[in-house]
């Protein structure tokens, strides 16, 4: 297998000017500075500390630009997998979401290499809105605590567990504590509309005026509200120590299914990024190199203290519209994070967890495709079992076990839709060949022919049953028209090689006709045509009747004579 490495950074520099730096320049400035409010948000909302996502972002978003095969793509911390890291880190521990964010990052360099990019395209759509609104869901009741300001050692992260925490705390609400957490929120979600009206904000990132605002006002005001410096002590103004997660044989074990829930998860939702910002900017994306961008990626951000990170869409969307169009811009986003924290870290201590909940709770709301519940009336029951179903799983119970119900319905369905458009008709030979004795004197058919419709595989097999009913007679030569059979399986072959042991069990000769390319390619390999005879293979049913003259010569009077 040719093993193809050819980041997009190499092909954009071959062109690269003035004019695109410029772009790349004021983009990846302002989606350095959009990133850092989010990287804390989202570390917060995982159960790491605000430091860990911002040398996410860091390492994470320069190995994801500089290898990754897309020119636009922004990676990251992101908000789909607060879930799943809350998750580990409570069960688990932080060095053990350090190993199955390494581990995760193997799967999706293997993933690349092995070029199954286009494979993760197989996923149905219904899956991926279900938990995509699911992880909505579940983020925004995981902000709750820190929105309300309830005092809670340990929120679980089970859901019903949780919910019954929150709900015994539901009376300890700190009041500064939702006043900031309620302005901050009300402020974001108006953000777009009042900066058509005022010019300053047009270029400003809502999340950053949120935070610049929220925290000023905490300071100002002096309310007794938690900030990232109460609860972390605030963030160190340094490189983190480099080095392995200590790990040991009985912890690996039991990372390997969370590391197969974040490798699957990065890999949908970075190429899901990547696919959009192939529509903004008009281009097309490297899914595999993608992959292993993005596995070199989890494969570091561990070694500086980080966690899981992909392609965040509305950071990669932020990029495109601020001019972005090579990986050159986020390469600067990273080195502008470096930045701030080599030189501004201590001002993150005065940031209110309140502010940065409102944050996550609105990136929550936008991140959910709602719209797709009120429209579910216009798809089929399948689509809306499957969606629903995955939905709820994802809210009550686990992403994993979401996405596996998922594809398992999804599959179900499929199998039972396509053995729904296999048919298997009778062909009306009189029809066909002028007035041949096709008949027994009984009225039962002598020769007997059907056409097979669509692909004769496990789960259309039994349909061949029919041409074993006794009540269709023991005609003397079936005839199998496979004109419209456009795929046959294994199982199907199989279902072929029983009919016809049976067939001639009662002294009757099958002849198939009309084989497209697939089927014709695995009875020959098979060695079925061997076993049914090269003679009783035809290419049209016309040449099929004119063997079942030869084979049963009082048909047609002399009409044998002259085939």
């Amino acid at each position: 297998m040719k093993i193809a490495f050819r980041p997009k950074l190499l092909e954009c520099l071959s062109t690269y000017d003035r004019r695109l730096f410029a772009g790349d320049l004021a983009a990846g400035i302002t989606v350095g500075v959009l990133a850092l409010p989010l990287a804390m948000a989202f570390a917060i909302a995982s159960g790491a500390s605000p430091t860990a996502g911002i040398w996410t972002a860091i390492v994470a978003g320069f190995l994801i630009s500089l290898f990754g095969g897309s020119r636009v793509q922004i990676g990251g911390p992101t908000g789909a997998f607060i879930p799943i890291i809350y998750g580990i880190v409570a069960v688990h521990g932080f060095a053990n979401l350090l190993g199955a964010t390494m581990l995760a990052g193997l799967l999706l360099l293997i993933m690349g290499i092995s070029r199954m990019g286009q494979l993760i395209r197989f996923i149905p759509i219904s899956v991926v809105i279900g938990f995509t609104n699911g992880i909505a869901v579940v983020i925004f009741l995981a902000q709750i605590k820190d929105f309300f300001g309830l005092q809670i050692d340990h929120l679980p992260a089970e859901f019903f567990a949780r919910i019954k925490i929150l709900a015994a705390h539901a009376a300890k609400v700190d009041l500064p504590t939702l006043a900031l957490s309620v302005a901050c929120f009300v402020f974001l979600l108006s953000y777009n509309r009042l900066a058509q009206h005022i010019s300053p904000l047009r270029r400003a990132p809502g999340p950053l005026v949120v935070l610049v605002a929220g925290t000023v006002a905490a300071w100002a005001l002096d309310l007794p509200v938690e900030t990232i410096g109460s609860r972390f002590n605030g963030i160190p103004q340094e490189v983190p120590a480099f080095g392995l997660p200590s790990l040991s044989i009985h912890d690996f074990g039991k990372l390997i299914s969370p590391a197969i829930t974040i490798a699957l998860l990065g890999a949908i939702e970075s190429l899901l990024s990547a696919r959009v910002a192939d529509g903004q900017i008009d281009d097309r994306h490297d899914p595999n190199q993608e992959l292993v961008a993005q596995g070199l990626a989890n494969l570091a951000a561990p070694l500086f203290g980080g966690f899981a990170a992909t392609g965040a869409i509305a950071r990669t969307t932020t990029n495109v519209r601020t001019g972005g169009r090579t990986p050159i811009a986020g390469i600067i986003h990273a080195g502008v994070l470096l930045a701030i924290v080599l030189i501004a870290a201590p001002l993150a201590a005065y940031v209110p967890l309140a502010t940065l909940s409102a944050i996550v709770m609105v990136v929550a709301i936008n991140m959910g495709e709602w719209h797709e519940f009120k429209e579910l009336r216009r798809y089929s029951w399948n689509y809306r079992v499957i969606l629903v179903s995955v939905f709820l799983v994802t809210v009550l119970f686990d992403l994993t076990i979401a996405v596996e119900l998922g594809m398992v319905l999804a599959s179900l369905f499929f199998i039972y839709r396509m053995s729904e458009l296999t048919r298997i008709e009778r062909l009306a030979l009189d029809e066909e060949a002028g007035e041949p004795r096709f008949l027994y004197p009984d009225g039962t058919m002598r020769v007997a022919a059907w056409q097979l419709f669509g692909s004769l595989f496990f789960g259309a097999v039994n349909k061949l049953e029919e041409l074993l009913d006794p009540r269709a007679g023991h005609p003397e030569i079936v005839m199998l028209d496979m004109t419209r059979l456009v795929q046959l399986d294994t199982t199907g072959l199989e279902g072929l090689e029983n009919l016809l042991d049976k067939l001639r069990k009662r002294g009757c000769t099958l002849i198939v006709c009309g084989l497209n390319a697939q089927p014709a390619s695995l009875l020959e390999r098979s060695g079925f045509t061997e076993h049914l005879g090269r003679d009783n293979v035809c290419p049209d049913l016309s040449r099929a009747l004119q063997r079942a003259y030869l084979l049963l010569p009082d048909l047609m009077g002399g009409a044998n004579d002259e085939i």
